[in-house]
């Protein structure tokens, strides 16, 4: 792989300061963009320069000496999406607008952008491919599609290099980086939050789909394998292409199976109580990466749950 300069939107949150520590430690040079707004500042890996800006205004220093973009700017909260979907059209979709034309005017020929398995919504079957309908069941993963669309168009019409790569569950952490959302919404950090005396219990919304436990089961993915990812892509990227691959480990985990692990890992008991489904919430989500293996090259390394839930674990303790 060649050296670039690359910028990475949105890299002081979570999986872009993780893959912003993997391009330097490739060798390549790093700027950061990020409002700050979701991201934390000390998150902006040693050796990456820092703007502290918007996607709608990398136009105002976006030059010729980049190589490529890696695109994680964008708000994520599902929840948040369905109650106040208006800023979700404006950053995701709007803000994409506004940094594609900047990159067309600097002659910036690469992207890779940082998609998500929510564009399929609720699959008609499991695993999960890149073929199978996209009919997102919420404003975020709406918004993501229409992204999707719009890198393509840009690939078609300009000659854009592009590779969306779409996932589930990012878990994990890859030393000092990991997770660190508010509010937290997401099940490995939501249980530590129990272990670490900070909630109460944990809610297992729903244990009556038709699973092995009755709980849901979904597609967990290291945040490290899932940065091998955006460097592989980053290569895989060719001239006029859109390639969009789903990146997940092949098969799933039940929310039951995490909580007991968690138990296991951390030594505390962990409570937990059952609460009702929450709509829109399949019974399996687990994606086939049969296509970025083929393609980028790449294979999950870091499969095995507990060493999942271990790393998230260290992390939460500091």
């Amino acid at each position: 792989m060649s050296k670039s300069k690359c910028l990475v939107t949105g890299g002081a949150g979570y999986v872009g300061s993780v893959v912003a520590a993997h391009l330097l430690a490739a060798g390549h040079a790093v700027t950061v963009l990020d409002d700050l707004s979701t991201g934390h500042r000390e998150a902006v890996p040693d050796g990456a320069s820092f703007v502290e800006g918007r996607i709608q205004d990398a136009a105002r220093w976006l030059d010729g000496s980049y190589d490529a973009v890696l695109h994680f700017a964008a708000f994520s909260q599902v929840g948040q999406s369905v109650a106040d979907p208006e800023p979700y059209w404006r950053n995701n979709v709007g803000g994409t607008a506004d940094l594609l034309a900047a990159m067309r005017d600097a002659d910036v020929r690469r992207l890779v952008f940082s998609s998500t398995a929510a564009t399929y919504g609720e699959p008609s079957a499991v695993p999960i491919t890149e073929d199978a309908p996209t009919a997102p069941t919420n404003p975020y993963g709406a918004t993501k599609l229409a992204v999707d669309h719009m890198i393509a168009s840009e690939c078609a019409a300009h000659g854009l290099a592009a590779v969306s790569l779409r996932y589930f569950n990012v878990a994990g952490a890859y030393g000092r980086y990991g997770e660190r959302h508010a509010p937290e919404t997401h099940l490995i950090p939501l249980v530590l939050q129990v272990a670490l005396g900070q909630r109460e219990e944990i809610s297992v919304y729903g244990d009556d789909y038709p699973t092995p436990d009755g709980t849901c089961i979904r597609d967990y993915i290291h945040v490290a394998d899932l940065a091998e990812a955006h460097l592989l892509a980053l290569d895989a990227a060719r001239e006029g292409e859109h390639l969009v691959c789903n990146l997940g480990n092949g098969n799933g985990f039940s929310v039951h199976e995490v909580v007991e692990t968690a138990r296991k890992v951390t030594g505390h008991p962990i409570p937990q109580r059952t609460a009702p489904r929450r709509a829109g919430d399949p019974a399996v989500l687990v994606a086939s990466a049969d296509r970025a293996v083929e393609r980028l090259g790449w294979r999950p390394r870091r499969t095995d749950l507990a060493g999942i839930v271990e790393d998230a674990w260290e992390f939460a303790r500091r």
